[in-house]
């Protein structure tokens, strides 16, 4: 067999690979979609992979990459997918031309996580605040001297001392309209009744917002980021679904259900501000 043949071969290969992960998300009736929204990768890119044209993606760390989590999404060996989408670019460019890649963006069991990254930022602020904090104690050990004023005067005003109390807010009123939020752009969401029927299914735009039916029947909702999300009953925000992304699916979202998700502020204490 000479090297046309060859290259020939692995273009075959590539594009039964794009079949093959087209096949697999039909069956369990995956859209491209609800891919792009759980793996974060552009629906062209999707579409490139299934087609075979692997020459629209930005790179071969990309397509061997993008290839192994579209897999593992639809539930194919990962690992055979990346071998069959590395061996036959190899191949097209010419074996050796490219050196093994040692991380493959796009494949969340090497990307480091949103979560990682903060945390990251976060512990570089505190190491940048000690400092801060050091070079003020050695250079104005005197910066700051005791109060001067009463200890009977600093404390907060007592019950009968003739000062007005901070206004009391009460808890989400469970008959109020549910509304959700995008906090962010793209963010695919899917809402249906207890019956399987669509109630909405789009990507919401920043600061988009989607009101709950008040006549829906055990409405639920499906989504990859409920991060993403800030909900409201009746103009008082209520907490998210999860503070980290995460793939929900069949949760209730009536304000009943949503309420008794965590305990509600109780009478004089102070939850965040409504959202406007």
């Amino acid at each position: 067999m000479d090297e046309t043949d060859e290259i020939s071969l692995d273009e075959a290969s590539l594009e039964s690979v794009g079949e093959r992960l087209r096949a697999a998300r039909e069956a369990k009736g995956i859209s491209l979609e609800q891919v792009a929204s759980e793996t974060r990768i552009p629906q062209r890119h999707l579409k490139a992979i299934e087609a075979g044209d692997f020459a629209k993606l930005p790179g071969r760390t990309y397509s061997v990459g993008f290839s192994r989590t579209f897999a593992k999404v639809v539930g194919l060996d990962q690992d055979e997918i990346g071998a069959i989408v590395r061996a036959g670019l190899d191949a097209q460019a010419g074996v050796g031309e490219y050196r093994p890649a040692t991380f493959e963006p796009g494949d969340p069991a090497r990307a480091p996580s949103r979560t990682l990254f903060y945390f990251s930022i976060l512990a570089g602020l505190i190491v940048i605040a000690g400092i801060a904090m050091f070079l003020r104690t050695m250079f104005a050990p005197a910066g700051e001297l005791p109060s001067i004023i009463g200890k009977e005067e600093a404390r907060p005003a007592q019950a009968g001392s003739g000062r007005p109390a901070a206004p009391r807010q009460a808890a989400a009123d469970p008959s109020g309209a549910v509304v959700f939020t995008a906090l962010e752009p793209g963010v695919w969401v899917k809402f249906y009744d207890r019956d399987g029927r669509q109630l909405m299914q789009k990507q919401m735009a920043l600061g988009e917002r989607y009101t709950v039916p008040a006549d829906a029947v055990g409405p639920r909702i499906w989504t990859g980021r409920p991060d993403a999300l800030e909900i409201t009953i009746g103009g008082k925000r209520v907490a998210k679904l999860a503070e980290q992304e995460q793939t929900v699916r069949d949760v209730p979202v009536t304000a009943e259900a949503l309420l008794a998700r965590a305990p509600q502020p109780a009478a004089g204490e102070n939850p965040a501000a409504p959202a406007t």
